[in-house]
């Protein structure tokens, strides 16, 4: 009986997880069902492995595998933090899937991984910093030049930044920028926008 309220649990945590955090702070409607099929599939799995003879450890191991490996021949490109939510989901699906795991420690250690999760990626949390990669219709051959006119362009502090490509003939740079707003920039901007020449 136990193992069915942890199995509600689960579905119920992963629930959360997917429409409660991912869904309205990122609205990637394509990973909605990967998060849900990568969860149910997994405790599905588990469970089936684990009450076998080939035991638990052996049954979890394959379940990891073969997500990873998902992960790992994905067809687009996943950002970190879709990273972790998939590995939420998945770590979610295999305490529930665990028949040696009590109600409450399942139970917790889920809540555990929302808890997380909710502080973890929450917008307010280091709002200031971004990370872009940018095309400048300049060639900067000068490292204090080229960061001087990034901070000049981005309204911020230029934490790093590296050359990726440096084309002199056309006279382009492209350059990976990790940098802070500052309070002008950041009262003023719309939301979160992206400077003009820049993507995530």
């Amino acid at each position: 009986m136990s193992q069915f309220v942890l199995f509600a649990i689960d579905i119920c945590a992963v629930v959360l997880l997917v429409f409660g955090l991912y869904f309205p702070r990122h609205r990637r409607r394509d990973l909605v069902v990967s998060f849900l099929g990568v969860n149910i599939g997994v405790l599905a799995v588990a469970k089936a492995l684990s009450s076998t003879d080939m035991g638990a450890g052996l049954g979890l191991g394959m379940a990891l595998f073969g997500v990873l490996s998902i992960i790992r021949l994905r067809s687009t490109e996943l950002d970190q933090h879709e990273v972790a939510y998939y590995f939420c989901a998945l770590a979610m699906g295999i305490l529930g899937a665990l028949s040696t795991t009590s109600v409450w420690l399942g139970g917790g250690l889920m809540a555990l991984i929302l808890v997380v999760m909710f502080l973890g990626d929450h917008p307010r949390l280091f709002r200031r910093y971004r990370h872009q990669v940018l095309v400048l219709d300049s060639a900067f051959t000068n490292h204090v030049a080229l960061v001087a006119h990034l901070e000049q362009l981005l309204h911020a502090r230029v934490h790093a930044v590296t050359v990726q490509r440096l084309d002199l003939v056309n006279e382009t740079t492209v350059v990976d920028v990790r940098y802070a707003l500052t309070d002008r920039a950041l009262t003023a901007e719309p939301g979160t926008a992206t400077p003009a020449g820049a993507r995530r």
